[in-house]
């Protein structure tokens, strides 16, 4: 068993961070860790990866928007207020620094079909969007802001809008009908799962951190990763 300690800035970084009005970005994504994965679009490396495999020989399908730094965040907030109004704007662009486009682990999706709109694409509940949308989770995506979940989300129903979270995270929050505030909120108070997947048991631990950080005990040789909630807290997954 080796002990791997954990720095509290570990909080705010991860595939797994909470990024909401109320949980603004805390750390900048670099630009050396973006790849393009269509028309321009950038995410973040790990994403841009599994969503390429995804898309992969798909022409039906075409990437809208992903990564925005802040500036480009904040142009399009204020542009949607002066074309649509608060009302629209409110509910369907983020404040800069609460927008998951700004972490480089979010992506809006169309129709390859014009005209597309950038703000609200069309994906429909049936042909290639579906079957994208049912294989997503073994890739690590989930779709963000489901009907019903607005309570949770603060953000209405948006049916392109796909959010990476990793493997098998993306699983369970499907398997349990989950929103990511969610899901981070039933791994606070369990501390601990194990999740079956075919032959394989994986292990997630909720660690909160304190001021100085926290400590993960690992076995011997287990891969594992690591990412924050931009809240308190940080996740361990045993593989």
């Amino acid at each position: 068993m080796k002990r791997v300690l954990l720095d509290k800035e570990q909080i705010f970084t991860g595939p797994l961070i909470l990024v909401n009005k109320e949980h603004p970005l805390r750390k900048t994504i670099g630009r050396q860790e973006l790849r393009v994965v269509g028309r321009g679009v950038k995410l973040q490396r790990e994403a841009a990866l599994q969503l390429k495999l995804l898309l992969e020989e798909q022409s039906e399908i075409i990437s809208v928007s992903g990564f925005r730094s802040h500036k480009e965040q904040k142009n399009l907030y204020q542009q949607s207020l002066r074309d649509n109004g608060e009302n629209f704007t409110r509910n369907y662009v983020a404040l800069p620094r609460c927008s998951e486009h700004e972490c480089g682990l979010a992506i809006d999706l169309g129709e390859n079909k014009e005209p597309i709109d950038e703000i609200c694409p069309s994906f429909p509940y049936t042909g290639p969007c579906q079957d994208f949308r049912n294989k997503a989770p073994w890739f690590g995506f989930v779709q963000r802001y489901e009907k019903g979940k607005e309570a949770a989300t603060g953000i209405a129903h948006e049916p392109w809008h796909f959010r990476y979270v990793g493997f098998p995270h993306s699983l369970i929050m499907q398997e349990k009908a989950l929103s990511l505030e969610e899901y981070l909120e039933f791994l606070r108070k369990e501390k601990r799962i194990v999740w079956s997947c075919g032959h394989k048991s994986i292990e997630i631990q909720y660690i909160s951190a304190g001021t100085e950080g926290a400590a993960a005990e690992i076995p011997e040789g287990r891969p594992y990763q690591i990412s924050g909630d931009n809240e308190g807290g940080i996740v361990v997954t045993l593989w």
